[in-house]
């Protein structure tokens, strides 16, 4: 970023504040574009991530936009593969010193003609790395741990500054200022402070020692001539003063403070610091005595009041910390970035008329602040929201789930998830995040809805329509970690790592599925903070409530790699979370609190009997069900909150969410067959999403449905942009399949769907607290009861024709409800036959008959009883279980040459079935691990039952 021929602008040195010169150089030390250029890495200096490894990469990119443009293009590097491209070598008198020679046009393979301004690199080792705090992850980058760049130069006459180092200088007051530049060829150099000549020299190499003063500021410029040919560089320095100390304003609190509409208050909690200054659109982006920022006596704020602003005109702004850092606002709701360009802001599409990014004055993220703003005129007043029990919330990503990835597309299909008939939608993380495509989990400035989806007002407007349509609005909220690009960790940053004086942060994490950079929970301004962000959501935008990111994360109980420590249960854990649930309700005594915790049983037991809902991850229950497949990862009992012993229906079980994989395209791949049945086939693994879906809306409790799971979406998470499967592209873009919903028989889907919840938000029996759900057999059941009608639901999840006993509460008439037949329950001992897939909802009251067609013609016949088998003594010897007694897992063996299929049940001494399953056996030998971990103490029957033949065994439950 050097100013060459006069035509550049001053602006392009701040790009660079702590400058890649001692961290990066090259031979020769003005490369160009069409020659060769040897790219030396000293591994020690900038974030020094890559000291002492065996291997390390560039991974580069090249600038064909301008001269301060940063967005990559023709990357080289397939970032952490160790294959050859962008390998350097080691210096062999220096073995953090590292060496690239490239030609810049050959190595990026840039067409003749077309311009190269600069190259972006990072450094990498040889092997998996990113900023995903992945474990052992190495890289290197510049000391404010950004991207690294060299400029290429065009042939001819150039010149450069080589100290000082920094195109920003805050410089020492009475103390000289030691200045070298140099020229490519033999010419005039010439000296400047402003337009005053220092000093001249004719040859390559120009050196001056300059006393700033005690105080002041200035631009040095040099210029070197060859008669025909001139060029230019300057740098800009200001001399240190120490801050005026003042108390802050009263009333004035931490951000941005509106004082009239031309006034505003500036006030940055910032302690540890030494001076901070104001720079922005108001003195051209450079740091001057009129813009140093007042300190407060207990040095933890500082703050300025801005006068004579322009009512109603947006502001860029940042802070200059100790002369080095350029951060935001922490508490902006809007931000500047160099990805905005890629944003459509024509009017009336994503986001019209957005402030361009100060291009060439700055880098990083730029915060906006604005007098006079109009607020929004809310429509909805009085939302009443559903009973968290009732909820059947839709999570999407906005960008994935409408193609223009905006409010206003997502506020057209309300009307779709209406008839759906869900009453909450949960949006996935939405604040400014790095760059413009992503899930949202690297968030970075935390009052701000990121741009790429819309305005400020159109999210408040999808907001407000939701509300008028019935349908609450839930907000994923990732306050677990930050991105570097977060002020509060860019302003405490030790190279690679969060400061030890950080007040917010951890330096390492202390759990080990952490991403990015920890939160410390325990830190009395962090919980000020995430009180704020909290508040703010709820009262600025209306969110009915919060869904936390990785909750089971918000912990100073360090476990390092140790999953299983960190999952058990955490008294201080429980804690934090009380005291976030508790400050919440403060502010709306509604608000849903949702946790993403996935931990120990007794740790969420109390958290959901305290008031907080959580997830529940039963997507592979319900895939190896859906499968067909009968194994201890098929049982669905843990959808249900009784099987957890908790007092609340606040388990919000799932089948999928945006972080499993689709049931549909695992179905299609993997589903179980038999001579006469295809769970793989299209229409059979539709029809086995249906009967899922049967025996998930039906439990009480709340649901959640994952964006298009409803019209049997069958593309892969790990799907690639180019249609290939990888694990990397997880987060990756995946296409919006709206068509679906024109296929007929996705269609049905969506009405089984559609039926199924509107089963659940109208009729009580469906929030009965009085229900029984055996989840682990073949043939599953659910049996609720409630004085308005008793529910039997009962479905076959095998591949087999298989009879049960259908289990009635009572005799007399039943109603199927997706035939709306009636039937005549003489007997509650009454035995169904069920084709594989077939599924039931009788009830016990007639309701409205639902769409025709919806599902299989299944005709079922009711016998008056099982088939009674009696007790074989030779398979009785032949069956045998160990060990005997148990305390959760027992291997159960069946030795018969003759005999291919069983079916095997568990009941206890009373009768009353607790599991049953078909085995099937490939040789002379039957094994099969059985998992009795959930079931009480006590004993237990084991029936392995071939025709009318069965082996009895009694398990002693420990």
């Amino acid at each position: 970023m050097r100013i060459r021929h006069l035509l550049h602008l001053f602006f392009l040195h701040l790009l660079l504040i702590s400058s890649a010169k001692a961290q990066v150089t090259t031979s020769p030390a003005f490369p160009t574009e069409d020659a060769d250029v040897t790219i030396t890495y000293d591994a020690s200096k900038g974030t020094s991530g890559l000291q002492g490894v065996a291997k390390v990469y560039m991974h580069a990119g090249i600038i064909l936009s301008s001269e301060t443009g940063t967005g990559w293009e023709n990357v080289k590097g397939n970032w952490g593969k160790d294959d050859g491209i962008g390998l350097m070598t080691k210096d062999p008198n220096n073995p953090n010193v590292w060496h690239i020679t490239i030609n810049p046009r050959t190595y990026f393979g840039v067409p003749a003609g077309q311009r190269i301004y600069r190259i972006g690199m990072v450094f990498r080792e040889a092997g998996p790395c990113g900023d995903t705090g992945q474990p052992g992850c190495k890289e290197g980058k510049s000391a404010t741990n950004g991207d690294i760049f060299v400029d290429l130069y065009p042939p001819g006459l150039q010149v450069s500054f080589t100290a000082p180092a920094d195109s920003l200088l805050l410089a020492e007051p009475n103390t000289a200022i030691s200045i070298q530049a140099t020229a490519s060829t033999t010419s005039t150099i010439t000296l400047f402070n402003g337009t005053t000549q220092l000093t001249q020299t004719t040859g390559t190499q120009l050196t001056y020692s300059l006393n700033p003063g005690a105080s002041g500021e200035g631009t040095i410029k040099v210029t070197a001539t060859d008669g025909t040919n001139t060029s230019e560089d300057s740098f800009y320095y200001l001399v240190k003063s120490a801050p005026i100390v003042q108390n802050l304003p009263a009333g004035i609190k931490d951000g941005i403070n509106y004082t009239s509409t031309t006034t505003a208050t500036l006030s940055l909690f910032l302690p540890f610091k030494n001076n901070v200054y104001l720079i922005g659109d108001f003195n051209n982006w450079l740091p001057t005595i009129a813009y140093q920022m007042k300190k407060t006596p207990d040095g933890n704020r500082y703050w300025m009041e801005l006068t004579g602003l322009t009512a109603g005109q947006e502001y860029g702004f940042q802070y200059l910390v100790d002369g080095i850092v350029r951060v935001g606002d922490p508490y902006a709701d809007k931000i500047l970035d160099e990805n905005d360009k890629f944003i459509n802001t024509s009017t009336n599409v994503v986001y019209p008329g957005l402030k361009p990014y100060p291009s060439g004055k700055t880098r990083g993220s730029v915060t906006v602040f604005q007098t006079n703003q109009q607020p929004y005129q809310w429509q909805t007043a009085n939302f009443q929201r559903p009973d968290k029990e009732n909820l059947v919330i839709y999570e999407l990503l906005v960008r994935d789930f409408v193609g223009t990835h905006n409010y206003q597309t997502l506020s057209d299909t309300l009307t779709y998830l209406k008839r759906l008939g869900v009453n909450a939608i949960e949006l996935m993380p939405i604040m400014e995040f790095s760059g413009n495509e992503s899930w949202g989990y690297n968030p970075i400035y935390y009052f701000a809805p990121d741009k790429y989806y819309g305005t400020k007002n159109g999210l408040k407007a999808f907001i407000d329509k939701a509300h008028q349509m019935g349908m609450a609005v839930i907000l994923d909220m990732v306050l677990n970690q930050a991105d570097y690009e977060f002020p509060y960790v860019k302003a405490y940053w030790d190279g690679s790592k969060p400061s030890a004086n950080s007040p917010y942060f951890n330096q390492q994490a202390t759990h080990p599925f952490n991403v990015f950079f920890d939160f410390n929970h325990e830190s009395a301004v962090t919980q000020d903070f995430v009180d704020t962000v909290n508040a703010y959501w709820l009262r600025e935008y209306k969110f009915d409530g919060f869904r936390f990111d990785l909750s089971k994360g918000f912990t100073q109980k360090n476990t390092g790699s140790d999953v299983a420590a960190w999952s058990a249960r955490d008294d201080s854990r429980i804690a934090i979370w009380k005291r976030i649930y508790d400050k919440i309700q403060t502010v709306d005594n509604n608000a849903y609190v949702i946790l993403e915790h996935l931990g120990a049983n007794d740790e969420e037991k109390i958290l959901a009997d305290y008031g907080m809902m959580l997830w529940g991850n039963m997507q592979p229950n319900y895939k190896e069900a859906a499968l067909g497949y009968n194994n201890n990862k098929a049982d669905l009992n843990w959808a249900s909150y009784k099987q957890r012993d908790w007092n609340n229906p606040h388990a919000i079980a799932y089948m999928e969410s945006h972080d499993e994989e689709r049931l549909m395209y695992e179905q299609q791949l993997y589903g179980n067959t038999s001579s006469t049945y295809n769970t793989k086939t299209f229409a059979t693994a539709l029809d086995r999403m249906k009967l899922a879906s049967a025996f998930y809306f039906t439990i009480p409790g709340p649901k959640m449905i994952w964006q298009f799971g409803e019209l049997g979406y069958d593309l892969s998470i790990n799907r690639c942009p180019d249609g290939s499967i990888n694990n990397d592209c997880r987060v990756a873009n995946k296409p919006t399949r709206w068509e679906y919903y024109t296929d007929a028989s996705r269609s049905k889907l969506y009405k089984v769907y559609a039926e199924l919840i509107k089963l659940k938000t109208t009729q009580p029996a469906f929030s009965s607290t009085d229900f029984t759900l055996d989840g682990a057999s073949i043939v599953k059941r659910l049996s609720v009861n409630h004085p308005s009608m008793n529910v039997n639901v009962i479905g076959n999840f095998g591949v087999d024709t298989i009879t049960v006993n259908a289990s009635f509460q009572a005799t007399g008439k039943w109603y199927d409800y997706f035939s709306g037949d009636s039937i005549a329950v003489a007997s509650t001992n009454e035995a169904i036959l069920l084709q594989p897939g077939e599924f039931h909802i009788f009830t016990s009251s007639k309701l409205p008959k639902s769409e025709a067609g919806l599902i299989p013609n299944w005709k079922y016949t009711l016998r008056s009883s099982l088939p009674t088998a009696i007790v074989d003594e030779l398979l009785n010897a032949q069956t045998s279980i160990y060990p005997n007694p148990t305390a959760g897992k027992i291997l159960l063996k069946v030795e018969n040459e003759l005999i291919s299929s069983y079916e095997v049940r568990i009941s206890t001494t009373l009768g009353k079935t607790i599991q049953t399953f078909r085995m099937n056996k490939f040789d002379r030998l039957l094994k099969q691990e059985l998992n009795l971990e959930r079931l009480p103490q006590g004993i237990y029957l084991l029936e392995v039952v071939s025709g009318n033949k069965k082996a009895v065994k009694k398990i002693y439950k420990n």
